[in-house]
C-alpha cells in the first residue's frame, strides 16, 4: 500500500456520550428509521468517494489490549475504520466533513491520520 497519499479514519464513539444515551433512549420504531436513514445515507456517502476508498474497512468489535503483562480486555472509543487516499491530510479530513457517522447516528467523531512509510524500507 503507497503510504504517501494514505489515511486512515477512525470512528469514534463513547457509550456514554449525551449523543448515545439519547439515541438508546429513542423508541424502537424511531431508532430503526433512523438506522435507516443512516445506512442510506453511509452507502451514499461510499458512493460519492469510492474511489477515494482504498479498504472499506468496517465496525470493530471488542478490543483486547497486548503489553508485557499479556493480553487483556480493554475498551475504547473505537466504532470503525476506512482507508481512503486524498492529495493531502486536508483533502483527506474534507471526505468525512457532515459524515452520517456523526451527523445522523451518535457517534462522537472522525479521526483521520496520515500512514506514514516504514523508516528504513
Amino acid at each position: 500500500m503507497s503510504t504517501n497519499d494514505t489515511y486512515l479514519a477512525i470512528f469514534l464513539g463513547s457509550k456514554t456520550s449525551q449523543r448515545r444515551i439519547a439515541w438508546d433512549a429513542l423508541p424502537e420504531g424511531e431508532r430503526r428509521a433512523k438506522e435507516r436513514e443512516g445506512m442510506v445515507a453511509w452507502h451514499a456517502w461510499v458512493d460519492k468517494h469510492q474511489t477515494a476508498i482504498v479498504a472499506m474497512g468496517g465496525p470493530l468489535g471488542k478490543t483486547k489490549k497486548v503489553s508485557h503483562d499479556g493480553a487483556h480486555d480493554a475498551s475504547n472509543h473505537m466504532g470503525a475504520f476506512t482507508v481512503v487516499r486524498a492529495a493531502s491530510h486536508e483533502a483527506a479530513a474534507k471526505l468525512f466533513v457532515s459524515h452520517p457517522h456523526f451527523a445522523i447516528f451518535p457517534g462522537d467523531s472522525i479521526e483521520i491520520m496520515p500512514v506514514l512509510p516504514i523508516p528504513g524500507q
